[in-house]
């Protein structure tokens, strides 16, 4: 019994381990529990120097809008052409006539001969202002190179060409449309045979004015 009161029992402490304190909310909205901003001095300033670039660039298009109209500028050019007068021997001369056709000719270079297209283009009859005689000059299309050149001389006769009513075969002592005179066996075919009659009736009157002009 004495031992028992003699032993006291010991008041038990109480141990209380301190937290350190929060660290303050960097902004108010953390308070709150809002998130805390991300917005620095550093990014203000980065973004006002982007926006200056922008206004200049309105302001540099807004004068661009309001200039003046350049000046028309014209330059000399290093090389002047002189313009070229290209002859034709046919200055002197008027057409009298004029229908379009399909010549041929008879090419007896090989045996047996056969007939050769020479080109297509207006046949023409030019009348010399001096000396009233008449040609026969044919073009072809396009590139205009003479096909026949010849004058219709009273001794030329149209005969009609086989199997059609609307071409001629005639010949001719002295085609000079490559250059050298030259005899030739020529066809002249038309669109129609009202054409191919109208060619005739023209050719017999140029062959009336060259005998009286090949006359003088």
């Amino acid at each position: 019994m004495a031992a028992e009161d003699t032993k006291k029992e010991e008041p038990a402490v109480e141990t209380k381990t301190e937290t350190p304190a929060a660290a303050p909310a960097t902004n108010v909205f953390s308070m709150f529990g809002g998130a805390p901003s991300t917005t620095s001095a550093f990014s203000l300033d980065k973004k006002e120097k982007e926006t200056k670039p922008a206004a200049e660039d309105a302001a540099a298009e807004q004068n661009d809008d309001e200039a003046p109209a350049s000046p028309d500028v014209h330059f000399e050019p290093v090389v002047k052409l002189e313009k070229v007068e290209v002859k034709t021997n046919e200055e002197e001369e008027e057409a009298i006539f004029k229908i379009r056709a399909k010549l041929f000719r008879f090419d007896t270079t090989n045996e047996p001969g056969e007939w050769k297209e020479r080109g297509t283009g207006d046949v023409r009859f030019l009348q010399h202002r001096e000396s009233r005689k008449v040609r026969l000059v044919m073009r072809r299309d396009k590139t205009l190179k003479t096909c026949a050149n010849h004058y219709i001389l009273p001794a030329m006769k149209l005969s009609p060409n086989v199997g059609s009513d609307r071409s001629w075969v005639y010949n001719v002592s002295a085609d000079i449309s490559e250059g050298a005179p030259e005899a030739m066996t020529l066809a002249i075919r038309f669109g129609n045979s009202e054409n191919a009659n109208l060619f005739k009736e023209k050719f017999t009157e140029a062959q009336e004015l060259n005998e009286k002009a090949f006359a003088k």
